[in-house]
């Protein structure tokens, strides 16, 4: 499976997760600390633009407000991040973007295909973080899996020092590719609301 198949796969599995969601679940707590649904769905939306970008070779602007000032009542904020996701997984598709350098959000280049692969992560990570607060499971795709896992294991030191990821948790060797992947990003594979 190609880099961009994998992205193309993540989205869809996320998308899934975000139709539904209810409304009523906004305010429920997720694995990501410091996000309820609301917040991580905000999070998406604020970030999403400059994942599409980056595949591009462009550089977006955050939006004049804040992530946490998105307001999420009165549209349909749903139809809204799944727009968002298959532009990104339209753009990450396109020949080319997966090569050479690009930008994330910022003026450092970085090999686009390491940011690529962190897109990936986000959607993956994230899409479980939705589905685990909100009672949804999240299809098991092995393929996807084995690609986020390696992605992960090259950037989670990193991801600490960045504060992306939390402390390294620990799960036993015998753990699905999944908990691997949840334990290397600073989640409890077994985390309930």
């Amino acid at each position: 499976m190609s880099e961009a198949q994998c992205l193309t796969r993540a989205a869809a599995s996320l998308r899934e997760v975000v139709r539904n969601i209810k409304p009523d679940q906004l305010g429920a707590p997720t694995p990501c600390a410091e996000y309820d649904v609301r917040k991580l769905v905000k999070h998406l939306l604020f970030w999403g633009p400059s994942l599409g970008a980056a595949a591009r070779k462009e550089t977006v602007p955050p939006p004049a407000e804040a992530e946490q000032d998105l307001d999420l009542t009165g549209g349909d904020w749903a139809a809204d991040l799944v727009a968002l996701l298959d532009r990104t997984a339209d753009a990450w598709s396109e020949p080319g973007a997966w090569e050479g350098t690009t930008h994330m959000g910022g003026p450092t280049e970085l090999p686009a295909s390491l940011v690529g692969g962190m897109v990936v992560v986000e959607l993956v990570v994230h899409g479980w973080d939705l589905a685990r607060a909100t009672g949804q499971h999240v299809a098991k795709d092995d393929d996807l899996l084995d690609y986020v896992r390696g992605e992960v294991a090259k950037t989670a030191d990193q991801g600490r020092e960045m504060g992306v990821y939390g402390t390294e948790v620990t799960v036993p060797t015998s753990a699905s590719t999944l908990d691997q992947i949840l334990g290397l990003t600073g989640r409890n594979p077994t985390w309930a609301p």
